[in-house]
C-alpha cells in the first residue's frame, strides 16, 4: 500500500521565511481574517513545511509542549505578537511609512533571543548557521523567523517587498522576478481571480454596447 504525502497546510508564496510567517494569517479586506497558526502544534507544522527547523527537533518540541502546555501557549502568543509587529513594519515599507517604535522593539527583542541561540556549524565547503540544540527551548521555532526578518529589513531587497495587487488580498511577498514586475502573491489564486474579473467586466461592457445597437467587435 502506497502512503500519499499529506497536502501542504500553508501557502508559502512570500519569497522569504519572514514574509511566509507574516502570511500565516489570511488577511482579506471585507472578510474575517483566518488564523493558520491557531495552536503551538500548528506553529510546529508551519516550521516543518518551511524547513526552518529539522523535523526530528520539531518532534521533540511537540513532546515538550505536551509536558509544558502553559509555556507552549506563551510561545504561541509571542509568535503572534511578533508576526503582527512584522506585518505592520513590512506593510509600512510598502506604503513608505516608518515603523512604530513598539513594533521595532518587538522585532529587536525577538532578534536578541534568536542570536543568543545562534551557532556556526562546519560543512564540507565552509560553515552554516545552526541553532542551539536545547530540547527544552519551546521558542526555537521563532529563532529562524526573527533572524530572517532582521536580514530582510537590513538588506536592499526590502525595497522589493510588495503587497498583492488584488483589491482585497493583504498578503505580502518579496519580488525576486527578473524585472521586479510581479504583481500577485499567487498567480494561480489572486492573479487568476483578477483575470476572471477583468474578463467578466469586458463581457458586461460588450453586452451593454450590443444592447445599445452596437456591433460586435
Amino acid at each position: 500500500m502506497v502512503t500519499r504525502p499529506a497536502p501542504p497546510r500553508f501557502e508559502l508564496v512570500g519569497g522569504s521565511l519572514a514574509l511566509d510567517f507574516v502570511n500565516s494569517q489570511d488577511r482579506m479586506l471585507g472578510k474575517p481574517w483566518v488564523e493558520r497558526i491557531g495552536s503551538y502544534g500548528e506553529l510546529l507544522a508551519w516550521s516543518a513545511e518551511t524547513g526552518s527547523l529539522p523535523r526530528e527537533r520539531l518532534r521533540r518540541l511537540a513532546g515538550g509542549a505536551e509536558e509544558r502546555p502553559q509555556e507552549a501557549r506563551r510561545v504561541l502568543q509571542r509568535a503572534r505578537e511578533l508576526r503582527e509587529a512584522c506585518y505592520r513594519i513590512f506593510a509600512g515599507l510598502v506604503e513608505e511609512k516608518p515603523p512604530a517604535r513598539a513594533d521595532l522593539e518587538a522585532v529587536n527583542a525577538g532578534l536578541a533571543a534568536s542570536l543568543a541561540h545562534a551557532r556556526l556549524a562546519p560543512e564540507s565547503d565552509g560553515f552554516a548557521w545552526d541553532w542551539d540544540p536545547d530540547p527544552e527551548a519551546l521558542d526555537a521555532p521563532l529563532w529562524p523567523v526573527a533572524r530572517s526578518v532582521a536580514e530582510l529589513l537590513a538588506s536592499p531587497e526590502r525595497a522589493y517587498v510588495k503587497r498583492c495587487a488584488s483589491e482585497t488580498c493583504l498578503w505580502l511577498f518579496l519580488d525576486t522576478s527578473k524585472n521586479h514586475q510581479r504583481r500577485w502573491c499567487d498567480m494561480k489564486v489572486c492573479g487568476n481571480r483578477a483575470k476572471v474579473r477583468a474578463h467578466r467586466k469586458r463581457q458586461r461592457a460588450r453586452s451593454r454596447r450590443l444592447g445599445k445597437g452596437g456591433r460586435p467587435g
